[in-house]
């Protein structure tokens, strides 16, 4: 178990470098599909990648203030989940019973999605970066996390309109 563990975090220590124009445009992104009444999976695919982006980004700036602690991954990521959706669930965003697909609330499944899309798009980015030793083109630390959200984003659009 600590075994995995390790692998786990050493994964989100190459993970830290989440530029602040990719939480800008995934910001944008949730902003836009609330305000165009999209489905909520796919407001949820960019609230799952704002909320990765986010913990990425204050995991990346404690680590550059030299604020460590025992289980600071942990505890920022479950923080920002909290803060994020408990208040989507008590103001009833979330939780209606006919707002699910496959049995799992809409926005909830959409966070889940967008939430590992950014965070796997994060890491291939750093991969093909340590690889090679610099980024193929300009801007890819930007499009590696945002295009899974983008394909995400696709995919339910035209899996919500058949529901």
């Amino acid at each position: 178990m600590k075994g995995s563990y390790n692998v786990v975090m050493a994964i989100i220590q190459t993970a830290y470098a989440v530029c602040p124009v990719c939480t800008v445009a995934v910001g944008a992104g949730v902003g836009f599909s609330r305000w165009l009444k999209i489905d909520d999976t796919i407001s949820g695919v960019w609230i799952g990648g704002l909320i990765v982006s986010l913990i990425l980004w204050t995991l990346s700036w404690l680590n550059k203030k030299k604020f460590n602690f025992t289980g600071q991954g942990l505890s920022i990521t479950i923080l920002y989940y909290v803060l994020t959706l408990l208040p989507l669930y008590k103001t009833n965003i979330m939780g209606h019973q006919l707002n699910k697909m496959w049995g799992i609330d809409k926005i909830l499944l959409g966070v889940i999605f967008g939430s590992l899309g950014f965070f796997v798009g994060s890491i291939l980015y750093q991969k093909i970066k340590e690889k090679r030793g610099k980024p193929h083109f300009l801007y890819q630390k930007i499009v590696m996390p945002v295009l899974p959200l983008i394909i995400l984003t696709i995919i339910f659009y035209f899996l919500t309109k058949t529901h």
